[in-house]
């Protein structure tokens, strides 16, 4: 009872300190866990006879060894026949070097069979990840996920395959050694077979505490991730606004209730050992009083009496060994429970069971009536929108921040789904189109130019994987990229950095429109193509521009209206919903909302007329 008040005191003197940075998995059974991740196990199945030849090996050579000793008092020193002495001593070296063998093989296939597995498990919930919608990786940290994707995966290896094969080892070892027991004496075998219920008791009285020290360890892991990794990559925003004092204390928050969720599990175990070092050595007492009584009635030998003792301190490991892994599952199932937390997230955005690739696709783009509201907010985003565009035709969504422009882009991308109205792609309903051909015929400049760690060509081949190098040097060009890239210290080899950091930002808005070119989609989809360049840098990257609109359908997110002048047609939003739309000239003679925010860019425009 006092240790569970304490952990629970521990768990919430952190929490009362602070919010949740990464909340707690729902419970799940272990039994649970085993159905939901055996299946995964699947192809290494043809391993496991081998590895369960090796366990039993390893059991049976040992007891093997372990009877040499009696062999080596009762027919060696007590008769004093030292000529059997070099043939023990023999078999004793020989069931050694077998044990070596046998042991090196358990270990190499287990570690090689967990290995793969870890790697399976890994990467298809990588892939699940991947698959799961814009709203889930909007509402959870990055730094948990990564967590999840390392450290819980591996407590799920050593649930599943580690644990179980030290399982089956200690089952063998008890059948081995239980057997050995009683052919010895079997009274004396029942005798010190006891305590094994005390050993049960035990563990099942610690695991659940355990268990719920672990499951919020695991927690507070993900948390310390999660801090540290927003945290550091806002470097440049901490160090700007003196901040390094109030980022040191939260994730020294975060460390805290990690330390004290460990110290409760670490208190639990402490105790655990202790006790069970006290019921086993109460079991060997009561052998040694038995065991003396029996040999001094002749029912047992000298030697019979120290191999018992010796194979009943190597039963009670096993015994020890199971109290321990019944924790340790308990343990490793507060990490399978993040995984599995996450693996039954589904996509807000699915695809159909009716949806066909898009071949040869036109590209042209209809909003119809479109409205949409974010998971959460409390109103549209956009509401009965409409706009069409077709290929060669250029349409610019501008309005102030908020309006519902970048909306329009995730909603055409299939990032969300529009509660009313339709988004057509050449005449076609977007569910009912397969997300890869959709995605495939759009081409996007991002309003954040994304940018990998790694070399230039990889980025800029990113749009479309197989590219030859004929292809990345002639999608570098048209964005005028060849020039600055040639000039870097290994060209087309050079290593950007993290987000593309040893760029410059108009470096890295080219490379993204060279990106863009090589794709060769027929809709492209420009955010905010000038965000974050001065006036200098925006000019330059606008002709690449002009070059990837050409004979395409481009839509145009914009709140800098200098970019989209050339429009074939400007929707206005406001609040969500169309104000107004029209070409640039005749915007401004219609006046309204465009023609104030372009005056109050432009004061100098004044009444004068000016040209599109």
């Amino acid at each position: 009872m006092k240790l569970r008040e304490g952990l629970r005191r521990l768990v919430a003197d952190v929490e009362e300190r602070e919010e949740e940075v990464v909340a707690a998995a729902p419970a799940v059974p272990v039994g649970e866990v085993f159905r939901r991740f055996w299946p995964h196990a699947r192809p290494y199945r043809r391993w496991l006879p081998l590895i369960l030849l090796f366990v039993a090996l390893g059991p049976a050579l040992d007891l093997a060894m372990t009877w040499m000793y009696k062999i080596l008092v009762d027919e060696v020193l007590v008769p004093a026949n030292f000529g059997l002495l070099v043939w023990v001593v023999l078999a004793y070296i020989g069931l050694t070097l077998v044990d070596g063998v046998v042991g090196f093989c358990d270990q190499y296939l287990s570690d090689w069979v967990g290995g793969r597995f870890i790697v399976s498990l890994r990467t298809e919930f990588f892939g699940h990840l991947h698959d799961l919608s814009l709203a889930f990786f909007d509402r959870e940290h990055l730094g948990d996920l990564i967590s999840r994707l390392t450290d819980d995966v591996e407590e799920i290896e050593d649930l599943m395959l580690s644990g179980l094969a030290s399982a089956i080892s200690y089952v063998f070892q008890l059948l081995f050694f239980t057997a050995a027991l009683f052919y010895l004496n079997w009274q004396l075998a029942l005798v010190s077979l006891f305590v094994a219920p005390l050993f049960w008791f035990l563990a099942r009285h610690f695991s659940r505490k355990i268990k719920r020290a672990a499951r919020e360890e695991r927690r507070r892991s993900g948390s310390i991730s999660a801090v540290a990794e927003e945290s550091l990559s806002n470097a440049a925003l901490v160090q700007a606004y003196n901040r390094k004092e109030d980022e040191v204390a939260r994730f020294h928050r975060e460390n805290e209730g990690s330390f004290f969720a460990q110290m409760a599990a670490t208190r639990l175990s402490a105790l655990f050992s202790p006790l069970v070092n006290l019921v086993e050595l109460s079991g060997l007492l009561v052998v040694v009083v038995f065991g003396a009584y029996q040999l001094s009635q002749g029912r047992l030998t000298i030697g019979g009496l120290l191999v018992f003792m010796v194979l009943l301190t190597r039963l009670y490991s096993p015994i020890r060994g199971l109290s321990s892994l019944l924790n340790s599952f308990y343990a490793a199932s507060a990490g399978a429970e993040r995984i599995i937390e996450f693996l039954d997230e589904k996509p807000s955005v699915e695809e159909a069971s009716w949806a066909r690739p898009l071949r040869d696709a036109r590209g042209l783009v209809k909003f119809d009536a479109v409205s949409f509201t974010y998971p959460e907010a409390h109103r549209p985003a956009l509401e009965d929108v409409s706009f069409s565009v077709k290929p060669g035709e250029t349409l610019a969504l501008v309005g102030a921040s908020g309006a519902g422009k970048s909306t329009a882009a995730k909603l055409l991308l299939r990032f969300y789904d529009p509660d009313a109205g339709t988004i057509r792609l050449d005449g076609h309903d977007l569910h009912d189109l397969t997300l890869h051909s959709l995605r495939e015929n759009v081409s996007v400049v991002m309003q954040e130019t994304l940018i990998f760690d790694g070399t230039v060509r990889q980025n800029i081949a990113y749009g479309k994987p197989g590219a030859t190098e004929e292809e990345i040097v002639a999608a570098a060009k048209s964005a005028d990229a060849h020039e600055f890239i040639e000039a870097l210290p290994g060209g087309y080899d050079t290593l950007v950095g993290q987000k593309g950091r040893r760029l410059s930002g108009g470096q890295r808005q080219r490379i993204a429109i060279a990106r863009a070119m090589i794709r060769d989609a027929p809709v492209l989809l420009l955010d905010e193509p000038t965000t974050g360049l001065d006036a200098a840098s925006s000019e330059k990257v606008m002709e690449p521009l002009r070059r990837l609109m050409s004979g395409r359908a481009t839509i145009v997110i914009s709140h800098n209206l200098m970019t989209v002048r050339e429009a074939s047609e400007i929707v206005f939003l406001a609040g969500g919903r169309v104000a107004q739309r029209g070409t640039h000239t005749e915007l401004l003679e219609s006046g309204g909302a465009y023609a104030r925010l372009y005056k109050l860019h432009h004061p100098d425009a004044g009444a004068r007329k000016v040209r599109p």
